[in-house]
Order: C-alpha cells, then structure tokens, then sequence
C-alpha cells in the first residue's frame, strides 16, 4: 500500500480599489480587503465571485484569486 502526499494549495482572495479598471495597481494598497485563504481553488472562486458580484456596479473595485502556494513554491 503506498501513501500518496497530497500537496496543500493555499488561495487569497482579496480586493480594493484600482487606479485604473484594466490594471491590478491598486489605489490604496493598505486598505485591501482580505476575504481569505482557502485550501481548495474552488471555494476561493466561489468566495472570489460573491464579493466580485457585490461591487460589479463600481468598475474601480477589483477582487482577486492569488495563488499563494505559487509563491512559496515557485516550481510547482
């Protein structure tokens, strides 16, 4: 029986304010808003998309998907 390692993918959902609505400059970096970090991609988009959803009238408001685990391990 052999164990297989499953590899934990973190996920940050935040957003703020942009400059500009086709840039990710965002106009005051301090006051990001910071939904969480998921462990599963689906339940990130999932929490991506409601707050996204919320401020879709206001087209200087921009959330994200980071994908954290690309960071801390870049080759994967």
């Amino acid at each position: 029986m052999e164990e297989t390692e499953t590899k934990q993918r973190l996920h940050l959902v935040m957003g703020g304010r942009v400059k500009d609505p086709r840039s990710l400059e965002f106009q005051d970096p301090e006051s990001l808003h910071v939904v969480g970090v998921f462990s599963d991609y689906d339940d990130a988009v999932e929490a991506w998309r409601a707050n996204a959803q919320r401020t879709v009238d206001d087209a200087e408001m921009k959330y994200v998907v980071v994908h954290i685990h690309r960071l801390l391990t870049p080759e994967v």
